[in-house]
């Protein structure tokens, strides 16, 4: 084994691969979250209906577009990653993505070029799609293969804050460009502002990830001439079962994480009566505070382990979600405040060990690929579906509060699936092992 070790790696260095790893992950959700916001916008722009809600209906398809390529990204890109490097390919994510999120911004709309704008808006969301699908799993896994053994969650935890502050970012752009421009300006340019944020942010980022070295993990895989020639099947061959253990506790991280983020501000409106300015600003205080207890939960993961971090996350949301719901639909401002914040704190704590989970799970030689994989289903079948099912389930049920008793659910299975896993917290990422992760993982694991 090369004895090059994450343990080297130097403040400086490290505050570096924070940004770099971060900037690529804010502008691909802060685009994804930009475009939500300013739905009705965006479809006066590129499906003119007389049926508003058919325009809408458009333009949430689109996006739902974006989805169905995460998981074709995660695979394309992830053996990429394991193959020419985590430094190379995240360079080519966010090259893509901040490309196609200014190209949005650019876009003639249908007045000017008619059928061929929701066409080209839909290959452009599905380009998106695509690069989204290979930059969490990898900006993950080159923090991680940074970090020092003993604090990982807690570097990787910058990672998720920069996916809450982009949420947090598109919600104040979005209520600052209606607060102070009139409709015609909003239609005429006003909604492309957004967008075009993504090109000067895009070039930052790729210009702190090419300054940066190539992780040690990947170093030592390379120097020891064990990079994998075919990631996907060894992936597919040696790992299936982490992926599906793993991939039902992010399941809960998926759901969680858009319940709380995308959903809750149209359930605030339709169960809590409350004005849209109102469900935004309560939204926007959870997000911050999400933020901001990111590296709290890190920090709690690396003290107590993987594990014991799995069982608090989901026994608090088993716990917190339906009075969460409760207080939600109460139509109180201060109870809706504290009903978000307590599905937030289940949120993050979920999201925060699946971070760290991704990287610590599968070896080095095919960890962006098995990472990538499990990451984009999981929130391609459970994150993009969201919203839908909590419609769907108050529709059929006629109860506000049916979605909390799925959210609970998958609670109960995330449980499962992420007890099936080894302990983590203390490994060596350069330790991993490959054919045989998972027997050789729960002997390290016994041995901590």
């Amino acid at each position: 084994m090369a004895t090059t070790t994450t343990g080297q790696v130097s403040p400086k260095t490290l505050k570096k691969v924070i940004v770099a790893a971060s900037i690529g992950n804010f502008v691909e959700w802060f685009d994804f979250a930009v475009y939500g916001f300013l739905a009705t916008t965006i479809a006066q722009q590129f499906f003119p209906s007389e049926d508003a809600s058919a325009a809408l209906l458009k333009t949430f398809a689109v996006f739902a577009v974006a989805f169905a390529f995460r998981p074709l990204g995660g695979v394309i890109f992830g053996m990429l990653g394991d193959r020419i490097g985590r430094k190379r390919t995240l360079a080519m994510t966010i090259l893509l993505m901040a490309a196609a999120t200014t190209l949005i911004g650019v876009l003639p709309t249908y007045a000017a070029i008619g059928v061929m704008a929701p066409i080209l808006l839909t290959l452009i969301r599905c380009a998106q799609g695509f690069s989204a699908g290979g930059e969490y799993a990898g900006a993950c896994a080159f923090l991680m293969e940074h970090a020092p053994d003993h604090k990982r969650a807690w570097y990787g935890s910058f990672v998720p804050v920069s996916t809450f502050s982009a949420f947090a970012a598109a919600a104040v752009a979005a209520y600052a460009l209606e607060a102070t421009l009139s409709a015609d300006a909003m239609n005429s340019w006003g909604w492309r502002v957004p967008f075009l944020i993504a090109a000067p942010l895009g070039l930052v980022g790729l210009y702190m990830r090419s300054k940066l070295d190539e992780t040690p993990a990947f170093q030592a895989v390379t120097q020891e001439h064990d990079v994998a020639h075919s990631p996907l099947k060894e992936t597919l061959r040696n790992h299936g079962a982490a992926i599906c253990c793993l991939g039902a506790f992010v399941s809960l991280t998926a759901l969680s994480f858009y319940m709380f983020t995308t959903y809750f501000a149209t359930y605030l409106q339709v169960a809590g009566g409350l004005s849209r300015a109102m469900a935004l600003l309560v939204s926007l205080i959870a997000l911050v505070f999400a933020a901001a207890i990111c590296p709290l939960a890190g920090w709690y993961s690396d003290r107590v382990g993987r594990r014991v971090t799995i069982m608090t996350a989901c026994a608090l949301l088993i716990v917190a979600v339906y009075p969460s719901f409760l207080m939600a639909s109460s139509g109180g401002f201060a109870a809706s405040v504290i009903g978000v914040m307590l599905l937030a704190i289940g949120a993050v704590l979920c999201g925060v060990v699946t971070a760290a989970l991704l990287s610590e799970t599968f070896p080095t030689r095919t960890r962006y690929t098995a990472s990538a994989i499990t990451y984009n289903m999981a929130y391609t079948l459970f994150g993009g579906t969201a919203p839908l099912v909590a419609t769907w389930l108050i529709s059929t049920t006629g109860s506000n509060l049916s979605p909390a008793f799925y959210l609970m659910a998958v609670a109960v299975l995330a449980l499962a699936g992420g007890l099936a896993l080894p302990e983590t917290s203390r490994i060596s990422l350069h330790d991993v092992p490959g054919a045989e992760g998972k027997i050789a993982l729960r002997s390290a694991s016994l041995n901590l």
